[in-house]
């Protein structure tokens, strides 16, 4: 297959399904300039997680934290959305996306323009900061500027400890928005992974949990996935999801009844 050639099967699974369930991991935004965390050159290679039992006891935990987020930032606050995130937005303009469960934090979905009401961000998002007591809301950037200049990390009028808001290591993830995920995949009639090694859990039961339904279940990535070989598989494509998705969508929505 030539590049930027749609996969006939995933073309016909796209174009007869109307309730898409699409899952995505890091390799989907690689081409926007974002590091992956887990692959061979992953950014947990050279640096250590910090755990949030040691970010909310420690403030040497909370500089390490903020150093890393730093050295990240201007990475994804200049980061734009790749032809896999414009494709899952074309998906849903032709009404035919129930929801995209992203384990990213990058926020290129939102600025590709998939709607807040069509989209789970399990692991949360850098793209804003939070107080872990009374839950504000804050953009990123006087924060990065503040802990620079100050190397002290960021608190908010109330008090409370400030942190991107990500799920961190040990951190538990957010209730509603596992709650939203799980209620899609009663709902969806096609799972498609991209992006991911399916290795995270809870939110790589996700798709499984769709797929046990009987649903079909699609995964596309470079390099092995924790799901490969999982008998509700349906369609297993290897390779480069910018190369394999976006024109197997221009395709399906082509192909569509009336089109």
């Amino acid at each position: 297959m030539t590049p930027s050639e749609p996969a006939p099967q995933l073309v016909e699974h796209l174009a007869t399904a109307r309730q898409i369930l699409l899952f995505t991991g890091a390799g989907i935004s690689t081409t926007s300039g974002i590091p992956d965390f887990r692959g061979p050159d992953g950014v947990w290679k050279r640096r250590q997680p910090v755990y949030f039992d040691d970010f909310l006891r420690s403030e040497a935990s909370r500089i390490e934290h903020w150093d890393f987020k730093l050295e990240g930032w201007p990475a994804l606050r200049n980061a734009r959305p790749t032809p896999v995130h414009e494709a899952i937005v074309q998906l849903e303009q032709d009404e035919r996306v129930e929801m995209v469960v992203t384990q990213n934090i990058d926020g290129l979905h939102s600025r590709a323009g998939t709607t807040p009401a069509r989209l789970v961000e399990i692991h949360g998002t850098n793209t804003h900061v939070e107080c872990l007591t009374c839950g504000d809301r804050s953009e990123p950037d006087p924060h990065f500027e503040a802990f620079a200049d100050t190397r002290i990390p960021p608190r908010c009028t109330c008090g409370g400890l400030l942190k991107p808001a990500t799920i961190s290591f040990g951190q538990n993830l957010i209730d509603s928005d596992m709650q939203r995920a799980l209620n899609a995949t009663e709902r969806a009639d096609l799972v498609v992974a991209l992006g991911s090694t399916l290795s995270v859990y809870p939110a790589a039961n996700i798709p499984l949990t769709a797929a046990e339904r009987g649903v079909p279940y699609v995964i596309i990535n470079q390099g092995e996935t924790d799901h490969d070989r999982l008998p509700g598989v349906t369609l297993r494509l290897e390779g480069d999801v910018q190369e394999l998705f976006p024109p197997s969508v221009t395709k399906a929505l082509g192909d569509r009844p009336g089109a």
